[in-house]
């Protein structure tokens, strides 16, 4: 080759030393301080900001297995609609949040903003005295907390590219499964330690404890946090460190923002990126929503409180180590067969609990298993971020589009397939498991399905002597940054042209 070498995929001890490679040798000395700045501003904040948002998110049934259920009263179908609150908002407000994340003013200061905001409402949730002021809360919260996750995704393809974004991506999402494995840690700490304290149940200081983690973050955030690269710069990132992130987002063909307006949903919806990804979303969405419920087993299975609240999070210690491992996994190999190995695991978990008449210990087994799932989203995000790269308002409505379409279905199917009460309730979901291994299944499907549709592109361009994918594979080679194996060809790995 004119160029470099090609070279054959890292052995397991390559491997081993390229998963904790987040600043590569070969990068110039500038670059790699760049990175680890946008390390500290961008991972510290988005993983706390993260962790809270998660914690938020899901006290909600923390605190109902913890006393608000017998409190209330609540012996029907009123998870469900706390969760249908939250959810609402949440698909409403996506793709407004996502579009004002790619306006440059705006995206340093919305999120930390925003937190501010449900923070408050978090605190509020402590106060209630009927549960339609809890419906009212949790749809706030879902209202504000709607463009964290995509817009985080957003934020760093907007920064990082190839293996850097998909490493990132992972150590991100692990505050996903951490905020709500603390969220069990934390309601046990309080119906053990403070039911009772200032006349207030455990479960009203679960909400009161999550408020007092937001706020500070949120503050932390206006002083960190860069937004995207045409944004204000903070106090840390010099002129020549935003000229240096510039040119790396020019040499990767991300494309910087432009005009907003109604051409971007014209040449969105003249491309299958929309279509695949929506759907995969959806069924990611749909798939994952049961295996969230081990504490209602637990509690149908007589577990005393404490242990229902704590017996769940070794489903998000297994989700922790998977969303870190298998993302950076999914940056050395071919993302498909990453994506397959979780699939697998994810199907065989569903189908016991489909035949629910199984050895406990077996059923243990399978509900933890979940955890391996998890590096399920943050694969899929940066496979937008890497195959949307051209085109960044696309990339946004694309990454809101998917919130608002998957937990569309997040509002009314659960009531379907997974309600609360009655005999095919949970924990058992007659109906519910055997959908969610079609959905698992129809998951995976899709995922490759992208992947195929990628390569078709990239082959069709080079066959018609496409500009755009000729200069990206030049810029790519010749400046030394190396592409996430999306579709399964090996690495072009080349001596950088600034050492």
């Amino acid at each position: 080759m004119a160029k470099g070498e090609q070279k054959a995929r890292p052995a397991l001890w390559g491997a081993i030393k390229e998963v904790f490679n987040w600043y590569p040798s070969e990068y110039p000395s500038e670059e790699r301080k760049l990175l680890f700045k946008l390390d500290v501003s961008i991972l510290v904040f988005a993983c706390l900001c993260f962790f809270v948002k998660f914690l938020d998110q899901t006290n909600i049934t923390n605190a109902y297995v913890s006393g608000l259920k017998e409190d209330f009263g609540l012996y029907g179908n009123e998870l469900n609609y706390f969760n249908i609150c939250y959810y609402t908002a949440y698909v409403v407000f996506q793709v407004p949040g996502l579009l004002l994340m790619s306006r440059p003013k705006l995206a340093r200061w919305l999120l930390p903003t925003l937190e501010i905001l449900w923070g408050v409402c978090t605190f509020a949730q402590s106060r209630v005295t009927n549960v339609h002021q809890l419906y009212a809360l949790r749809f706030l919260v879902g209202m504000f907390e709607a463009p964290v996750f995509a817009g985080t995704h957003f934020i760093l393809g907007s920064w990082y590219s190839g293996p850097e974004l998909f490493k990132r991506a992972g150590t991100w999402f692990v505050c996903n499964p951490l905020g709500t494995m603390v969220s069990g840690y934390l309601q046990a700490a309080a119906y053990t330690n403070l039911s009772g304290v200032a006349g207030m149940p455990g479960w009203r200081w679960l909400f009161i404890i999550d408020g007092i983690f937001t706020i500070p973050v949120a503050l932390i955030g206006f002083l960190i946090f860069p937004g995207i690269p045409d944004s204000p710069p903070p106090f840390f990132l010099s002129k020549r460190d935003i000229e240096i992130a510039k040119e790396r987002i020019k040499r990767a063909n991300i494309r910087r923002p432009g005009r907003l307006g109604v051409d971007v949903f014209k040449r969105s919806l003249r491309r299958w990126h929309i279509y695949v990804f929506l759907f995969c979303y959806a069924c990611m969405i749909l798939s994952s929503y049961p295996s969230g419920y081990m504490s209602l087993w637990l509690k149908a299975e007589g577990y005393p409180v404490t242990k229902v609240n704590q017996i769940p999070t070794g489903i998000y210690g297994i989700t922790i180590v998977s969303s870190w491992l298998g993302t950076t996994l999914a940056s050395i190999y071919p993302s498909w067969i990453i994506y397959t190995i979780i699939s697998a695991c994810s199907l065989f978990s569903t189908l016991c609990m489909s035949i629910w008449n199984i050895p406990t210990g077996l059923k243990f087994f399978a509900w933890f298993l979940f955890g391996v799932s998890g590096c399920a989203s943050p694969i899929l995000y940066s496979t937008v971020n890497t195959i949307v790269k051209d085109d960044s308002e696309e990339r946004a409505l694309i990454m809101g589009s998917m919130m608002t379409f998957g937990y569309s279905f997040n509002i009314w199917v659960p009531l379907l397939l997974f309600p609360t009460a009655g005999p095919d309730g949970a924990p058992r979901w007659r109906k519910g498991w055997p959908t969610t291994f079609v959905f698992y299944f129809l998951l995976w499907a899709g995922f490759i399905t992208s992947i195929v549709l990628y390569r078709r592109d990239r082959r069709k361009n080079s066959r018609f002597g496409g500009e755009a994918s000729s200069s990206e594979a030049e810029s790519e080679a010749g400046e030394g940054v190396r592409t996430p194996e999306l579709d399964g060809e090996e690495r072009i790995v080349v001596e950088s042209t600034n050492k």
